[in-house]
């Protein structure tokens, strides 16, 4: 299914994509692993576009998380550099189609230059009105919401003050609505710590095509996908 033959009117509002199997891409190839991430951030930005062109309004990346730090060493500082390299090299795209950039996660666990240049993309992007694209980096479901627990306890909100608003209002994005849908490519059936908080009730389609292969008729299959779902959200409709 192409993009263009997606009912407008039912258009998520808000995707997460969990961006997997960059790796097991290059290794059917025999290649190395830090390939299949230079592939992978080529798909991010012909996704990015799609997104757009279909109406998508928000658009979260699972870019780097919280538990990724563990590989190796050669492969963390690669991914490291891919980031920079985006940040830095794709300003001009997002100029051009006005989308804005945005961060969740911790920021204090990232290197000093990447922080540097997220945080000038966020500020160079902050005014534009196109969609938004929420880059998942240094990012842990779980951490986000013992970071917003601690953000409350450090304003002196008494126990029984918290509430589930209250988190929400302490989350990394409070103003961006819950995803409705998450995707995750690459065949594995898991959420990997990724948005835990605000994925209660999004609807989840697993794709078994690994990211560097996605392509805009992928997005639009899960779309399609998503549109024939029924969302309850706990409820019975009559």
């Amino acid at each position: 299914m192409s993009s263009s033959s997606v009912p407008a009117l039912q258009v998520p509002a808000h995707i997460g994509i969990i961006m997997d199997g960059n790796g097991r891409w290059a290794q059917e190839r025999k290649q190395l692993r830090t390939q299949g991430h230079l592939e992978g951030l080529k798909c991010a930005k012909r996704i990015v576009k799609a997104a757009s062109d279909l109406g998508v309004r928000y658009l979260t990346l699972y870019v780097f998380s919280t538990e990724n730090w563990k590989r190796a060493a050669e492969e963390v500082g690669f991914i490291m550099g891919l980031v920079k390299q985006y940040l830095k090299g794709e300003l001009d795209f997002y100029r051009e189609n006005r989308i804005r950039l945005r961060h969740t996660g911790d920021p204090a666990g990232l290197p000093p230059d990447i922080s540097r240049e997220l945080r000038e993309a966020l500020e160079e992007t902050c005014s534009f009105e196109g969609m938004q694209v929420i880059l998942a980096l240094n990012y842990g479901g779980r951490d986000e919401i013992v970071r917003a627990v601690r953000r409350l306890t450090a304003a002196g909100l008494p126990p029984e003050a918290v509430t589930a608003e209250t988190i929400r209002r302490n989350l990394d994005n409070p103003d961006i609505p819950d995803p409705d849908l998450i995707i995750r490519s690459g065949g594995d059936h898991r959420i990997s710590n990724f948005l835990l908080w605000e994925g209660a009730y999004s609807e989840y389609y697993f794709s078994d095509t690994l990211w560097p292969d996605w392509t805009e008729t992928d997005l639009a299959d899960a779309v399609a996908a998503y549109q024939k779902r029924e969302r309850r959200f706990g409820g019975v409709k009559p």
